[in-house]
């Protein structure tokens, strides 16, 4: 008797498995190099002299200044304080209660106020954003940041 044999068909598909082992290589090397490419990155920011921002006429103005040593200080008045009037320096809490108060009272009263803040250029970021973080609990919409002209 004559055997017969069974002829495979040829397989017409394509082996994936070389090419995810080649994907999971590829992978690991860039979770483990990602990383680096963040660390010691220098930004050297624009130095760009801006227009003011318009001030409403029937608006409080509030200025909050940080001095170099990281004192607060505020005023309210019709206009922005750049001489910062208030002599005595308040902690951050105290600053955040009053301005609390400032806003309550002025939407209560329908009058619109404005916020600006004066930073020392040598107070680092994480003092003016404490500031900021503070000014959004205190219900603070819209803050504007006073920059001297170059």
């Amino acid at each position: 008797m004559a055997r017969i044999r069974n002829r495979r068909k040829p397989v017409a598909e394509m082996n994936v498995v070389p090419y995810i082992d080649v994907m999971l290589v590829l992978l690991v090397i860039f979770m483990v190099t990602a990383p680096m490419l963040n660390q010691g990155v220098k930004v050297d920011l624009p130095k760009v002299a801006s227009e003011p921002l318009p001030q409403d006429t029937n608006a409080q103005v509030l200025t909050i200044s940080i001095k170099a040593d990281k004192t607060y200080y505020w005023n309210v008045g019709k206009e922005v304080d750049v001489d910062t009037a208030q002599d005595t320096a308040v902690s951050l809490d105290a600053l955040v209660d009053a301005v609390s108060k400032i806003v309550s009272q002025n939407q209560a009263q329908n009058k619109p106020i404005q916020v600006f803040v004066r930073g020392d250029k040598t107070v680092d970021y994480g003092t003016v954003m404490a500031v900021m973080a503070g000014l959004q609990q205190a219900a603070v919409g819209n803050v504007g940041l006073i920059t001297e002209a170059p």
